[in-house]
């Protein structure tokens, strides 16, 4: 083995979980938490902004495709409201043609700044086109050059034809900030479960869940 190539072994044992030079473990009382999971993440969300969480509004989506198989990538979160928790795609994309087969899923936050998770698991629906449009043009010229670049997830012959198409879509994005992308879609998971964990340093770990009835929603602890 190269001597310059780096040791995974050793650069793991290197590592600490919620160092307490960057990591403050808030305490955590689930009898004070609010009557619905959308009300204990948005405030869960605001404190991870306020302690300087890079990037809270990412999460990790999971999908499975026709066959069963898992799937899972990291995107953005666009909303989340009583409709449920939103994120975007185009259709034709792997996971869009994984939600069109099995329209479930499931998203994971990790704020490891205060040792926080949050896990949500549901249906998935698409919401009308025209908030889909709406919501890519309510963003970035970056975020429409990139949806106007199209074929996501296809196989790409070289970074040269990459570089043409995302040069021509910058262009476009900047000529037509109203331009629209017909396979451009919103999706909303509908959360039949929401976790919400809250690490502890002696390893007595809070879990909330949350989950969903005929008669509204079930408090439940789970152990660590």
């Amino acid at each position: 083995m190269d001597s310059k190539e780096p040791d995974l072994h050793q650069l793991l044992a290197s590592l600490r979980v919620w160092d307490p030079e960057v990591t403050e473990l808030p305490a955590f009382d689930p009898a004070t938490a609010p009557d619905t999971p959308l009300a204990l993440f948005t405030r869960w969300f605001a404190e991870a902004v306020a302690a300087g969480q890079p990037e809270p509004h990412t999460m990790s989506l999971a999908t499975a495709d026709e066959a069963g198989r898992p799937d899972v990538r990291v995107v953005m979160l666009h909303g989340a409201d009583a409709e449920g928790w939103s994120f975007a795609t185009h259709a034709g994309s792997r996971k869009g043609r994984q939600l069109a087969a099995r329209p479930h899923a499931a998203l994971a936050f990790y704020w490891p700044v205060q040792g926080r998770q949050v896990r949500i698991r549901g249906p998935v629906t698409t919401a009308a086109p025209e908030e889909a449009q709406a919501d890519l043009h309510a963003r970035s010229t970056g975020a429409l050059a990139a949806a106007l670049t199209g074929h996501q997830s296809e196989v790409l012959t070289g970074l040269d034809e990459l570089a043409r198409a995302s040069e021509s879509a910058w262009e476009r994005a900047r000529r037509e900030p109203d331009a629209e992308v017909p396979s451009w879609t919103l999706y909303r998971l509908r959360p039949a479960e929401a976790e919400f964990f809250q690490g502890e340093a002696r390893r007595r770990h809070v879990r909330l869940r949350y989950r969903r009835t005929r008669d509204g929603w079930v408090r439940e602890l789970l152990w660590p």
